[in-house]
């Protein structure tokens, strides 16, 4: 049954993925959840692109008392001045700079700009706002040296990216050049696609989000109102920076990518959506084994460029 109707690209794709976690026994162990993912992670990882520079690092928030981990990549065409700062997905559970690390390389590369990835707290080991927190300090702390910082991320790490702009648009602090969301979590009933169409999508079942949300809270939670949890819960969203959305049509989470999009729009902020046709969560690893994510991958990577080198398209 293909019901999503994936080209066998996707397909392939969406097999290799569950692969690592067909043999997890019911409610495995969290260690074991997270070793699944890092192992099927890693599988899908490629070199890094020739000339790209990656280094660790750390950034100090203005806080003695808490170092962020950092990974920083750029290529010798990045522009100085302009950073762009990354949040992994992973539910807040699962991910890191490992995770990810091929991702990112392959972004700045493509974009010929300086991304800083950053290892936040995880979840259930530190609650919300601990996430949030930290990105907000490494924001800050870019601030200082980079006239340009765009925040970007995919999945919760795109739920991180908005609520910050939430954040310091409340808080008076100055905004990101520009936002960067890939299948983000957004909206305040994150059990709304629960026997709808996607509430099976693959690789992110709706029922799965509920694990998440409740391991990011401490607490499993009704309808969220707190917009630096689940950003569609705010009023309104002028004042935010503009914005490139993009959506994967087969997953639970396809609708926030659409509302947040014409919620910007109301609100008079520039904002292009990228509807993500025949597309899964999760999806970005994916650009080496399907022509179609490729595709995708390469309208992410124009979109980081066009933000980075001059205007905001």
């Amino acid at each position: 049954m293909n019901p999503f109707r994936l080209d066998s690209q996707v397909l392939e794709f969406v097999r290799q993925t569950e692969s690592f976690s067909a043999d997890l026994p019911p409610d495995p162990p969290l260690a074991d959840i997270r070793a699944a993912y890092d192992r099927m992670c890693a599988s899908f990882a490629q070199a890094h692109p020739a000339g790209l520079q990656a280094k660790n690092g750390a950034l100090h928030a203005k806080n003695p008392d808490r170092v962020l981990a950092v990974r920083s990549y750029a290529t010798p065409e990045a522009v100085p001045g302009r950073v762009v700062l990354y949040f992994h997905g992973g539910g807040f559970v699962v991910g890191g700079l490992e995770s990810h690390d091929s991702i990112c390389a392959d972004l700045a590369a493509g974009g010929d700009v300086a991304l800083v990835a950053l290892d936040y707290r995880l979840s259930p080991e530190h609650h919300f706002p601990a996430a949030l927190d930290d990105a907000e300090a490494a924001y800050e702390d870019l601030l200082d040296s980079h006239q340009r910082v765009i925040v970007a991320g995919d999945s919760a790490g795109a739920t991180l990216a908005v609520a910050l702009c939430l954040r310091l648009r409340a808080k008076g602090r100055p905004m990101p050049w520009a936002q960067l969301v890939i299948y983000p979590m957004l909206h305040p009933d994150f059990r709304r696609a629960l026997g709808g169409p996607k509430q099976n999508a693959p690789l992110l079942p709706a029922n799965s989000l509920e694990f998440y949300v409740s391991a990011y809270l401490g607490k499993t939670p009704g309808v969220i109102t707190d917009p630096e949890i689940m950003p569609l819960a705010a009023r309104e969203f002028s004042g935010l920076p503009p914005a490139a959305v993009f959506a994967a049509e087969a997953d639970p989470l396809a609708q926030d990518s659409h509302d947040y999009a014409a919620a910007l729009k109301e609100s008079g902020v520039a904002v292009v959506l990228h509807a993500g046709h025949g597309l899964v969560h999760g999806y970005l690893r994916g650009r080496t084994v399907s022509d179609q994510i490729a595709m995708a991958f390469s309208a992410i990577v124009s979109s980081l460029h066009g933000f980075a080198h001059g205007g905001r398209a």
